[in-house]
């Protein structure tokens, strides 16, 4: 008689694109203690590389990086790579980045310094509402 297998649940996959260590340092954690798999990218060409040579859920980006900003990471994926969420951040211009990030497409856009009890129920919510 053949055993039922269990199917393994997916652990959503998260990419942190922020170009500040100590700010992707704290979002890796965060997002790592309820059970996510993180990788980071310090600035938008190596997140570029990276979203193009694994596959993820969700990418939290700051829209103000070096090799490649946010927002023009935000076109690339949208226009190659749909699937994934994005969660822009960004503490410029007094939102005005953050709305351009949501008519880009960006499903969410939270103002910096991003605490962590605000992004953990952020990124909660948009995995949970484009699953």
């Amino acid at each position: 008689m053949t055993e039922k297998k269990t199917p393994v649940p997916h652990v959503p996959s998260i990419l942190v694109a922020e170009d500040d260590p100590e700010t992707r340092r704290m979002f890796r954690r965060t997002l790592e203690e309820v059970g996510y798999f993180v990788s980071e990218a310090a600035n938008g060409r190596d997140a570029w590389k990276a979203v193009v040579d694994r596959y993820f859920d969700l990418v939290i980006l700051d829209l103000s990086m070096p090799e490649e900003d946010g927002i023009e990471l935000i076109r690339s994926i949208r226009a190659e790579l749909p699937y994934i969420k994005v969660v822009a951040v960004s503490g410029f211009l007094h939102g005005a980045f953050l709305r351009a990030a949501r008519n880009l497409g960006a499903e969410s856009a939270l103002h910096k310094p991003v605490r962590e009890e605000v992004l953990l129920p952020e990124v909660c919510r948009v995995l949970a509402a484009h699953a």
